[in-house]
């Protein structure tokens, strides 16, 4: 029996790759600080739960394929506040952020074709593209430039026959780069004028920390046939296990065509979608605390990071992830290392080895992606465990 070649060209999720040896440390009684997973901590709002307790109706039927009329409502309300108006027929409900994905990367390209997407990126982007015909055109960055890659002549320097699309992350995954005004225009315009789509993932949108305006691709009109947005829940309003997404694009040449693999997979959980309605009903005070106590775990995060010889690390603007190039050999090696033969008084740390955020290869190899997800006594705990790990892993592996 064979498996396919689309399987074969993809990956393990750098996130969770180390999962074994995680299960190992933990039966041999380690506690560890899991920077890893970009798993909030803070509390759901009780609104979702409300919602759900106060569910009577007498038969759990199907939702509509493109989502219940109460959600799809609820997001357009959001977008409202935001300035920009979307028709009911612009927004179609999907299980998670990650069905969004997939479903658009099905819609839009063919064995062969092109995403530019600016790395280190969110490595399940590899998935869905490679599973649709696809590959990625990488865009490189680095940390000593902040990550930052809108640059017309860098874009327009990948795009070829194949190209379809231009995507990225904003607030970044993992890179917490957070796009200016004049850089998402930049992008746009070369979108435009080469007749691509402009992706935009944009599930961390509330999470900026330096008083910027909440941005979104959706904002410049001249692009309606161009832009898609991909948005969630999940990070949002820490629900990730709600699995609830959205794509959203006034091109209907799309949207009839996205309508395929939504009735094809009939229908998002009806129970999930009621109660993530409910979720747009929090106030603006919600996101103020988040984000003053995000901000509070990155600068620890980050401060800490300056403090340990040899890290290369920009201060991020937004999302929860932050990106270092560490003073090891291996990323890879050295976490496989913090589980099997580190620990300080029974504690070790997980991190993100940065390798699988790249897709030019040996781009990453000593970088790695913090979630700064943990609560700040926690959080303190696991960056001084880097930095101990760091010293004797350097100790032990350049004798």
């Amino acid at each position: 029996m064979k498996i396919s070649q689309k399987a074969l060209a993809c990956n393990l999720s750098p996130m969770r790759k180390f999962h074994p040896f995680a299960v190992a440390a933990t039966n041999n009684g380690k506690k560890i600080y899991h920077l890893n997973i970009g798993q909030p901590d803070i509390a759901t709002p009780p609104a979702y739960f409300e919602a759900v307790r106060n569910f009577e109706l007498p038969v759990l039927e199907y939702a509509p394929s493109p989502g219940l009329p109460v959600l799809i409502k609820a997001v357009r309300d959001y977008y409202d506040k935001l300035g920009i108006h979307y028709e009911e027929s612009d927004i179609l409900i999907t299980t998670g952020g990650s069905e969004a994905l997939q479903m658009l990367m099905l819609s839009i390209l063919d064995n062969g074709s092109e995403v530019i997407i600016p790395e280190p990126f969110y490595p399940n982007y590899n998935t869905f593209i490679k599973s649709a015909g696809g590959t990625i055109r990488p865009l490189t960055t680095s940390p000593e430039g902040g990550y930052r890659y809108a640059f017309r002549q860098k874009l327009e320097a990948l795009i070829n026959e194949n190209t379809r699309a231009i995507m990225f992350t904003n607030p970044g995954n993992p890179t917490g780069v957070v796009l200016t005004h004049e850089e998402l225009r930049t992008i746009a315009d070369v979108a435009k004028e080469h007749n691509l789509f402009v992706i935009g993932d944009e599930v961390y949108r509330e999470f900026v920390y330096g008083g910027e305006q909440l941005a979104t691709i959706g904002q410049f009109e001249d692009i309606n046939e161009n832009a898609v947005i991909i948005d969630s829940v999940s990070k949002r309003f820490s629900a990730c296990g709600a699995r609830i997404g959205t794509i959203i694009t006034r091109n209907k040449e799309l949207q009839q065509n996205l309508m395929k693999f939504c009735q094809a997979r009939l229908s998002v959980a009806t129970l999930d979608q009621i109660a993530s309605a409910a979720l747009y009903s929090v106030d603006s005070d919600y996101f103020d605390a988040v984000r003053r106590e995000y901000k509070l775990r990155r600068d620890t995060c980050y401060n800490k990071l300056l403090e340990i010889p040899g890290v290369v690390v920009k201060e991020p603007q937004g999302a929860f992830y932050m990106m270092a190039a560490l003073p090891v050999d291996n990323a890879d090696t050295f976490q496989k290392w913090l589980l099997t033969d580190f620990d300080d008084n029974g504690d070790t740390v997980m991190f993100a080895p940065g390798e699988g955020f790249y897709a030019t290869p040996g781009k990453g190899l000593n970088e790695i992606r913090i979630a700064y997800v943990l609560k700040q006594k926690d959080l303190e705990r696991a960056m001084d465990l880097l930095a101990l790990g760091i010293k004797k892993y350097n100790e032990t592996h350049c004798k």
